[in-house]
């Protein structure tokens, strides 16, 4: 995983995948948070535009995985 901010744009990259994998589908999961999907359908990105005003004035967020070993 790799997370980008470009605080001129401000615009945060979250890869999932190999990073510069093109898009095949993006999906709005809310209003300025898109989903990028590959070609076989695997999530490889989230992108936040106006990440500022989306996540509050410090980007930071949090995310919940998956004890190693369980399946989800």
């Amino acid at each position: 995983m790799k997370i980008e901010y470009d605080p001129q744009r401000d615009l945060l990259y979250i890869w999932f995948g190999t990073v510069g994998t093109k898009a095949a589908q993006t999906t709005t999961v809310s209003p300025g948070v898109h989903a990028d999907f590959d070609v076989d359908g695997k999530l490889i990105g989230l992108e936040v535009l106006d990440a500022t005003e989306v996540l509050g004035h410090s980007v930071q967020f949090e995310v919940t995985l998956p004890l190693s070993g369980q399946l989800v």
